[in-house]
């Protein structure tokens, strides 16, 4: 420990959710001392944090200090906290009550978000409610300059912004008018105010003159989005002013209350809180926007700073265990920051320390469904609390730890019971797993009847597992989306549970090394003695990296480096207690993917070239470079550091060396009960061996070392596990399904997809794949089933099935090591021809065992117009390059002359016209590569599974997780059958509903659907469907069973994995011909993204599941010769049984993301005049549906628009006596004023000054009003 200044005492302090940790240093001593009180105890005291500085000042000075007094501070030298007050409010939504003002024309600019839903499979796309009440719309505009050459230079409107763009200010900001608004809100109780208006990051004067007349009037809180987060993006800018101003005051006030409660002395002590990036701040500094992880961000703080380096070389991750959820992070030598995050809907735009949160911990519930294990990621909480809580809860990690043995009741707190001191109920948790071993061993001997009854202590071990492998997900993706190697890293373990689960983890993870601080369970407090105080100023600058641009960015950032410091100055550093950090936002041109680049000091002394910086960072992550782009400078950034006198860890006297247990327990490691000592880590000396199977208890943390591990007790009194790798294969059970690894290989077999899924996004280029998130990647069985679909577009389910069995059935024999394979084939099992598929076959011992596949939309792959999405295509080739089958990489070897070819040069043998070939061939080659490194991926996480599990057992399971899958579905059918009964006809077994729908040309879609009650089967017939049609939205076979299998799995509302066993109790019957199995010459791009959600609409309304949501994508395309660009537009969504619709949002078969208004007028010759909801368009009824979307574009330069709709001719149907959605539509403002209709599909020449406007359809409402 430091020492401590004139006798007096330093707390550190970590108020969480359930408990409140406290770590006092004490004047001579070398031990701290710990504290650990409930959050909230009413009955016995106000505040935890208080309580636990009053408690420890009676313990030191042996002097009484009466609650009703105020706590004396003359022997306090400092206090750091950190706070969940912010977390829990948001969580909660308990912040203050809220307005937001924003520019007009974007009063629902929140609401909408990027318009993504959170759950693709939740019908009622539930959302968090918004933190504003009321909304202010406030007249006034400024555009960015984009012909800056043609400015006259006496122009009054026109100014540079602090980020170098010049502004057009096209109305200025009317106080007066705003005034009678602002009193309003007043009126009605409202004193706190976000404000986020366009381009205020640039041109932040009329934000600043909101901010004046509101403190004016009397507001309490203004939150500028501007002050707060200085960067593009108003919807990230704004939500993170909506956070501030809602938790803000907050804060104050708890503050307040806090400080209220010491005497005079307070105002001269150095009091600090926590906040989200890991550095310290004052009390009058410290805001809602940077609190919400102040906890966490102490633990990482805490193990980083007191293990890297002083116990390990090894880069650490951080493992933070606790009730309701693990958090993850990662420790390289500096901070690893992010600048925007979410929680609880709201999106923070602010440093923070990147944590990723997984819903697993000691309260996480444990149930057996559709023959598997599950674990989470709903929480028992901390009341009722497992079932040991002896408060009738249900069980949970923490009852499977209890059996096994890793919780041990002896030392673990009795406060349980009516009156609060009994021991934790270990026989109430038997009998429950009791009882769930009987469910559990029937359904075992239903599948064979050989299998041995497994033990309660069996069943607890298994649970476990399977939540180990859900914390492990995580932990894979935060390094190897950065392109880390996980098993190169120890594990830095922390928080109540994690070291019960530690050894486990490691050797599921690779690795070799696990770090147990001894303050484990308090490291959160420790850590805030550990920080330093941090000051940052941020400012957007937008110009291409260059010499003169670099000029520039000096100047600006010595700026910044003067009032950080200033900062610190006023806080009392000296100038050589000060450290300071500058860096760069920066990225490529044409890409929205920016990487925050710290500067360095190279070898001569010299500062480091930011741009080569940039480019070994965004290789690494990305694993390409982008040669011939201009890097594009964002923003500037600086960190100043007031370097505080932290804590310092005290070393161990040396010891004998030999420990002696406390006591003998019994612990259950998988293969049996073992006799495992208990050791308590105050009586083990630096240099003591433990070798497992041991416990050590470390205060309340229970230290788990499993056999062949071995722990040694470090200088500093911390635990080092050494982990021992087993290069054994895992043997289990392949002909029947272990219900335990059944859980587990679904883990894998889908983190694999995921990890493709991200390897793909990392390394693609084009806004569609990176950003927007249009993509798939696929794992399948060596018959090309499928076996793991990453949900990332739901009209991709499944579909890829189709593409991999073609490809089989095609090349048959001829397959070889080293091939890949590329299609987009709509007649080859593709959806349209922008959905470009890459199949890689894997082959071990020379035999072929697997395929993986990605599948990613490609913004232009030629055809009639810019972008390939042609309205008027009647022909295939119209669309762009088709290719059924070709070896895009052969024997090894990338087929660069042959794919280009038949990129450049679409075949149009029939029409003999000469079809326009991609106008992006470079992107298409980037991505194709992407793709390719995707599957690569797959393969090589497939075969590390292969050498822990051995080829039959992971194929046994590629199977058996299909059978899984087969089983929840036959299930639903069942269930579902119940309750459409009433409107079906019936036919023996059978029960019959027809239903049908028409798309805007008449064509019809009818589904005769059969539910077989007793059997769980369902045969869609969609007999009776129109024939092929003249036009584009004829739909390949494959949309039909994504957008089936995307309903079951919705139907289900579990979370199977997605899988060809989803449709193994399906038959689907479409009549060749029809515009649902067209001929190979028929044009498609239409069906994949309109007729898909009219399929859906009819099978959902069949199965009575809630009304049509908006039944279209509403593809916009617009550009020239040279830039394109694509986006679809949500709507509103159907209401349904026990729910209202959800406005401004994708439905179903899409979910993709919208770009951000600013990015849209920056990067675009565009104007956005409006973009908010379409008021009243969702169908009445007892549950109304959700509202659609006004877009109403501007274009500032002559381009070619072309917009793909439906829904503007039949609207979307209600349900159960519900009203009908309100119809699309789509108008051309021209500049003499005429609004022109442009139908559903059109194709326009648009000039500048002209205005777009779609209005996007209602969903149906629900029930009789």
């Amino acid at each position: 420990m430091g020492t401590v200044d004139g006798g007096k005492l330093r707390f550190c302090i970590d108020r969480g959710g359930t408990f409140t940790d406290v770590y006092a240093e004490f004047p001579g001593s070398s031990e701290g001392r710990v504290m650990k009180l409930l959050s909230v105890d009413p009955a016995n005291y106000d505040d935890a944090p208080v309580e636990g500085i009053r408690r420890i000042l009676e313990e030191f000075t042996g002097e009484k200090i009466p609650r009703t007094s105020k706590v004396p501070t003359h022997r306090i030298e400092w206090v750091r906290m950190g706070t969940t007050v912010a977390t829990n409010a948001l969580l909660e939504r308990k912040g203050e009550r809220i307005a937001l003002c924003v520019t007009r024309g974007f009063r629902d600019l929140l609401r909408i978000g990027n318009q993504a839903r959170p759950n693709i499979f939740d019908l009622t796309v539930s959302k968090p409610s918004n933190l504003y009440e009321e909304i202010v719309e406030i007249d006034e505009r400024v555009e960015l300059v984009i012909d800056e050459e043609n400015v006259p230079s006496s122009s009054d409107s026109v100014v540079l912004g602090v980020s170098g763009q010049l502004v057009r200010v096209v109305k200025p900001l009317n106080e007066e008018a705003l005034r009678p608004l602002l009193k309003g809100l007043l009126d009605k109780g409202i004193s706190c105010l976000a404000v986020v208006l366009m381009h205020s990051y640039t041109y932040p004067n009329h934000e600043t003159l909101v901010a004046k007349l509101a403190m004016s009037m009397g507001f309490k809180q203004v939150s500028l989005s501007s002050a707060l987060t200085p960067m593009v993006r108003a919807v990230p800018r704004g939500f993170t002013a909506c956070v501030d101003a809602y938790l803000t005051p907050v804060i104050k006030e708890y503050l307040r209350g806090f400080i209220s409660k010491f005497d005079e002395g307070m105002g001269k002590l150095n009091v600090l809180f926590m906040q989200s990036d890991g550095g310290l701040a004052p009390e009058s500094r410290f805001s809602g926007h940077k609190a919400v992880l102040s906890g966490p961000a102490g633990g990482v703080v805490g193990y980083s700073q007191t293990l890297f380096g002083v116990e390990t070389d090894k880069p650490l991750i951080g493992f933070d265990m606790g009730g309701t959820s693990t958090d993850v992070s990662r420790y390289a030598g500096s901070y690893e920051h992010v600048i925007e995050t979410q929680i609880s809907g709201a999106i923070i735009q602010a440093p923070q320390l990147e944590i990723n949160t997984v819903a697993a911990g000691g309260g996480s519930k444990l149930k057996f469904q559709f023959g598997a294990f599950k674990v989470g990621p709903e929480s028992v909480g901390a009341h009722p609390g497992p079932v040991c809580y002896r408060k009738g809860g249900d069980l949970a990690v923490t009852d499977a730890n209890l059996i096994l043995g890793y919780v041990i009741p002896d030392y673990f707190p009795s406060i349980f019971g009516p009156n609060e001191d009994q021991p934790l109920d270990l026989d109430a948790t038997k009998t429950e797993f009791e009882k769930l071993a009987k469910q559990i061993n029937i359904y075992r001997k239903n599948q064979d009847p050989t299998a041995k009854d497994m033990a309660v202590e069996e069943i607890a071990q298994g649970f476990v597992n399977v939540a180990n492998e859900t914390m492990c997900r995580p932990i894979r993706q935060l390094t190897e989306m950065k392109g880390h190697e996980t098993k190169n890293h120890a594990l830095a373990c922390f928080g109540g549970a994690g070291p019960q689960h530690a050894c486990a983890i490691a050797r599921s993870l690779g690795m070799k090394e696990v770090l147990i601080h001894r303050f484990c369970g308090i490291l959160s407090a420790y850590g805030m003695g550990m920080a330093d105080v941090v000051e940052e100023e941020q400012e957007p600058y937008s110009a291409v990296y260059r010499p003169e641009s670099v000029s520039e960015v000096s100047n600006r950032e010595a700026a910044l480096l003067n009032r950080v410091k200033r900062k610190l100055q006023l806080q009392g550093f000296q100038e050589e207690n000060i450290r300071t950090e500058t860096y760069l936002n920066l990225r490529y041109e044409g890409t929205d993917t920016a990487i925050m680049v710290k500067s360095h000091i190279d070898d001569d002394g010299s500062k480091g070239d930011y741009a080569f910086e940039f480019t070994r960072l965004f290789q690494q992550e990305y694993g390409f470079k982008l040669e011939s782009r201009n890097i594009m400078i964002c923003d500037v950034r600086v960190r100043g550091i007031g370097v505080t006198n932290i804590l310092k860890p005290q070393a161990l006297p040396p010891g004998s060396g030999t420990a002696k247990s406390e006591a003998q327990y019994k612990v259950y490691f998988g293969n049996g009960w073992h006799d495992t000592p208990l050791f308590k880590l105050e009586d083990l000396a630096c240099g003591c061996v433990i070798s497992g199977p041991a416990i050590i208890m470390n205060g309340n943390s229970t230290v788990i070392v499993e056999p062949s591990c071995k722990a040694v007790i470090t200088k500093y009194g911390n635990i080092r596990i050494e982990i021992e790798s087993i290069h054994k294969v895992v043997e289990v059970s392949k002909e029947v399904a272990d219900v335990v690894q059944l859980s587990i290989f679904n883990h894998r077999f889908m983190g694999i997809a995921e990890q493709m899924g991200r390897t793909l996004q990392r390394t693609s280029i084009s806004t569609n794949i990176k950003e927007r998130l249009d993509f798939s990647c696929a794992l399948f069985g060596p018959d090309g089933g499928l076996v793991a679909n990453a949900p990332h577009v739901p009209v991709h389910l499944g579909a890829m099935s189709s593409t991999v069995r073609w490809q089989m059935n095609y090349w048959g024999d001829n397959l070889n090591e080293g091939d890949v394979l590329v299609t987009n084939h709509p007649c080859a099992g593709g959806s349209h021809l922008p959905d470009i598929t890459v199949v890689t076959p894997v082959f071990d011992k020379g035999e072929l065992v697997f395929f993986v596949a990605s599948r990613g939309h490609h913004a232009e792959i030629g055809g009639i117009t810019p972008g390939s999405m042609p309205p008027f295509s009647k022909s295939i080739w119209e669309e762009g390059a088709a290719i059924k089958a070709f070896k895009l990489v052969k024997e090894g070897i990338f087929q660069e002359e042959g794919i280009r070819q038949l990129l450049l040069f679409p075949s149009s043998e029939e029409s003999g016209r000469k079809i326009p070939g991609t106008r992006r061939l470079q992107d298409n080659l980037s991505d194709l590569h992407a793709q390719i490194a995707a599957n690569q991926r797959g393969i090589s996480l497939i075969k590390e599974l292969i050498e822990q599990y051995g080829l039959e057992t992971v194929q046994s399971y590629m199977n058996h997780v299909q059978v899984n899958a087969e089983g929840a579905v036959r299930e639903m059918l069942k269930s579902v059958a119940a309750k459409v009964s009433d409107s079906a006809k019936v036919e023996g077994d059978s029960l019959i509903i027809e239903e049908e729908d028409s798309m805007d040309d008449g064509s019809v879609i009818h589904l005769k659907l059969s539910i077989d009650q007793k059997r769980g089967e369902a045969f869609f017939d969609f007999s009776g469907t129109t024939p092929e049609v003249y036009g584009n939205w004829n739909s390949p076979e494959a949309v039909t069973a994504a957008a089936v299998i995307y309903c079951l799995r919705c139907l289900v509302d579990v979370d199977i994995p997605l899988n060809q066993g989803c449709l193994a109790p399906v038959k689907i019957y479409i009549p060749p011909g029809s515009f649902l199995s067209p001929s190979d010459k028929a044009a498609v791009v239409g069906g994949n993204v309109l007729t898909s959600q009219r399929i859906t609409d009819v099978v959902l309304t069949a199965f009575q599941a809630c009304a049509c949501s908006q039944g279209c994508m509403n593809n916009l395309t617009f550009g020239d010769d040279t830039f394109g660009y694509y986006e679809t537009i949500g709507g509103g969504s159907g209401a349904g049984p026990g729910w209202d619709g959800t406005s401004g949002v994708q439905c179903h078969m899409t979910n993709t993301r919208m770009t951000d208004p600013e990015i849209f007028e920056q990067r675009y010759p565009v104007l956005l005049h409006r973009f908010g909801l379409r008021e009243n368009s969702g169908g009445a009824g007892v549950h109304r549906g959700g509202d659609g979307i006004v877009r109403e574009i501007e274009f500032r330069r002559p381009v070619v628009v072309s917009i793909l709709s439906e829904r503007r001719v039949h609207a979307p149907r209600g349900l159960k006596g519900g009203k009908d959605g309100a119809r699309g539509a789509n108008y051309l403002v021209t500049k003499d004023k005429r609004k022109i209709y442009l139908g559903g599909k059109n194709t326009v020449d648009v000039q500048t000054g002209e205005i777009l406007q779609i209005l996007t359809p209602g969903g149906g409402g629900w029930g009789s009003s």
